[in-house]
């Protein structure tokens, strides 16, 4: 509690939305500290998105069919948009993970019992959760350009690219916020949060055409959110990309992903602040 306790204050206006703007910050501070002294959570953390990088380029890039090119190089550019996407969204198993665990210790009733707005420990949960999802990002590109990973467009849509990733992570956090408040112990929202994202992940245009799978599953990719953002990533970095497709977030990704964030941040963030008043009641 010492993290929290001993926080330099934050100044901002006061007033209900000045205090919870504090609160959250204040949170947040207090576990960007806690990370800090587990360097391991980040080693990890960055630990599987690398073997991706690595396995998929070299194992599978010489087999891909991309836009009748089976030039690996070709591949690698199309896959790091989905390997970018894969690592913002896998986070949100280790954000519901942490919740679950601050409820199990039951360091979330310390904080209830504290003067601070009510959805300022999620809201500072998660923002912690997406400063250490932009350093695992910002890694993964320095590794993506040492296997032959580039981009073709200026600076500002790369910036963009990354930007949409941060966006769609964050709004995905509030889904394993959701779980962590759902469940009993730590290994029970780890599981949880990895059950329902291998088939957002696999069942989309991350590592493949999705013009290759049968019908109905196409049209599921097309219209998954994970595949918006992964196409509209493609489309800001000038990487290769799909087949032409009919879909409507194929054909607009960009404004496809920035929707489906804010709907999913909206929906999830009221879901997940009402489970936690009613959880720690």
């Amino acid at each position: 509690m010492s993290a929290v306790t001993d926080a330099a204050p934050v100044a901002v206006p006061k007033g209900i939305l000045g205090q919870s703007v504090r609160d959250s910050l204040v949170i947040a501070q207090r576990n960007l500290i806690r990370m800090s002294r587990i360097p391991e959570m980040l080693i990890f953390g960055l630990i599987q998105p690398i073997m991706f990088v690595v396995l998929f380029s070299y194992v599978f890039g010489g087999s891909m069919n991309i836009g009748g090119s089976t030039d690996p190089s070709t591949y690698r550019e199309f896959l790091m948009a989905g390997i970018f996407a894969q690592t913002v969204t896998f986070a949100t198993a280790g954000a519901g993970a942490g919740i679950a665990d601050d409820m199990h210790k039951g360091l979330i009733d310390r904080f209830r019992s504290l003067p601070m707005a009510r959805g300022a420990v999620l809201t500072g949960r998660t923002l912690a959760d997406l400063v250490q999802t932009a350093l695992t990002l910002f890694v993964l590109a320095v590794v993506a350009l040492l296997v032959g990973w580039r981009t073709h467009t200026n600076v500002g849509e790369v910036l963009g690219a990354f930007a949409l990733l941060l966006l769609t992570g964050y709004a995905f956090t509030w889904i394993g916020a959701l779980i962590g408040l759902s469940v009993r112990t730590p290994e029970a929202a780890t599981s949880g949060g990895l059950i329902w994202l291998f088939p957002i992940t696999f069942v989309s245009n991350a590592f493949v055409d999705s013009s290759r799978m049968t019908p109905w599953l196409r049209h599921v990719a097309d219209w998954n959110p994970f595949s918006a953002t992964v196409q509209a990533c493609r489309q800001l970095f000038g990487n290769p990309g799909l087949s032409p497709s009919d879909a409507w977030p194929m054909q607009h990704p960009v404004w496809a992903s920035l929707i489906y964030s804010v709907l999913i941040i909206l929906v999830f963030r009221t879901l997940a602040v009402r489970k936690y008043r009613s959880a720690t009641a």
